[in-house]
């Protein structure tokens, strides 16, 4: 098991500028806290500054709690991909919106919306903002029975491959403890332990100037679930199976429970 060790929030100048996320984090974090300790392996780092896209594997339908919070005790502020149609809800759209989440389109190809409505707009803003975004790879909780990360979608690849943005792996254990696989409730006593693991950047220099057909970005998002993969047996302590769990081969459907 790899060390870990408790870490100390450091504030980049994103952080420290006005915002909702300081509502946020004085009403959610405090009950959290009651819930869950982090523990950071030591070498946990996101950068101080600048446009990232962080990607974590998805096992608990309460992970994106987990993962904001855990984003910002690394110092910086945790945004989504949302599903647009969440954006259209009142209150909830406007809380998104003014927070700085990123609607993305579900309906065929993942198509990541803009202010401009293009979708390469959120990737501009991203680099504008110079901010983060958390994109789920496998794109809904995974299917493998042992909770490994399964196959993985293309959409945090792609957006990396065509923004040059950093591509983060992070893999995170813990939350099936305090919220298993399609639960109905949570368990918040006694408090849990949420492990995390953040990786480097992954080198995708070698798909530079590769026309990002279907071979290149499958080449690229078997690296990054692989990385995701070796993060999380650090975490646990064992061994992931040889072969990723493709949901296909199961007869199980890519989305929804099951």
């Amino acid at each position: 098991m790899i060390d870990t060790v408790k870490l100390r929030s450091r504030s980049s100048a994103e952080k420290r500028r006005p915002s909702v996320f300081w509502l946020l984090a004085s009403l959610i974090l405090p009950l959290w806290s009651l819930m869950v300790r982090y523990r950071f392996t030591p070498q946990s780092r996101l950068p101080r500054s600048g446009p990232f896209i962080l990607a974590p594997n998805h096992f608990s339908e309460i992970d994106p709690v987990a993962m904001g919070a855990a984003v910002w005790h690394l110092g910086r502020l945790p945004r989504f991909m949302a599903k647009a149609s969440l954006f259209s809800v009142p209150v909830l759209g406007r809380l998104l919106r003014s927070s700085g989440q990123i609607p993305v389109e579900r309906e065929g190809s993942t198509r990541v919306r803009g202010a401009d409505g293009s979708p390469m707009g959120a990737a501009g803003a991203l680099i504008e903002r110079e901010a983060g975004v958390i994109v789920y790879p496998e794109g809904t909780l995974t299917r493998d029975p042992e909770l490994w990360p399964m196959r993985g979608k293309s959409g945090a690849v792609r957006l990396a491959l065509e923004t040059g943005i950093p591509l983060i792996p992070v893999a995170h254990w813990g939350t099936q403890e305090l919220m298993p696989r399609y639960a109905k409730r949570i368990h918040p006593f006694p408090r849990k332990t949420i492990r995390v693991a953040v990786g480097e950047p992954i080198d995708l220099s070698r798909f530079a100037g590769r026309h990002p057909d279907q071979r290149v970005i499958a080449e690229a998002t078997a690296e990054l679930m692989d990385a995701i993969t070796e993060l999380l047996a650090g975490l646990r302590g064992e061994q992931p199976p040889a072969e990723r769990w493709d949901p296909s081969k199961h007869q199980q459907s890519e989305t929804g429970r099951f």
